[in-house]
């Protein structure tokens, strides 16, 4: 039994020091941080839920969604039809199988002049923190 007990303690040790001797590697994003693609704007239906990031949706915020950043990061989207901009924080995730670029708060669509249409094509670009 304690030779058991030694091993373990023994292994334990190993496995906690090669861990702590690696070098936390940043994932590296399979996405670029310019993209181009369609955007679209929450329903209101959502208006209080949870997003991902734990927080209730306020479609008053200028807040997105995104599957293909980093939950809190910023962006500068740029409707390519009227040139109008705005930057968005991602706050929360779209479903995995839908094909838009990202999914805007109801205000990010306001002014980014895409109320009516509901789509628009955009330009993304990833930026530090405003």
């Amino acid at each position: 039994m304690k030779q058991f007990l030694l091993l373990f303690i023994a292994l334990f040790c190993i496995c906690t020091y090669t861990t702590a001797q690696r070098s936390p590697a940043k994932k590296a994003s399979k996405y670029p941080a310019v993209q181009q693609g369609v955007a679209s704007f929450y329903a209101d239906k959502f208006q209080g839920r949870l997003m991902a990031n734990g927080r209730k949706y306020d479609q008053h915020k200028l807040t997105a969604a995104g599957n293909r950043f980093a939950l809190g990061t910023w962006i500068k989207v740029s409707n390519l039809s009227n040139k109008k901009t705005v930057i968005v924080q991602i706050t929360d995730r779209m479903h995995p199988k839908n094909k838009r670029i990202i999914d805007v708060s109801k205000a990010a669509a306001k002014k980014l002049g895409f109320i009516k249409k509901g789509l628009t094509r955009v330009k993304v670009e990833v930026i530090k923190k405003p």
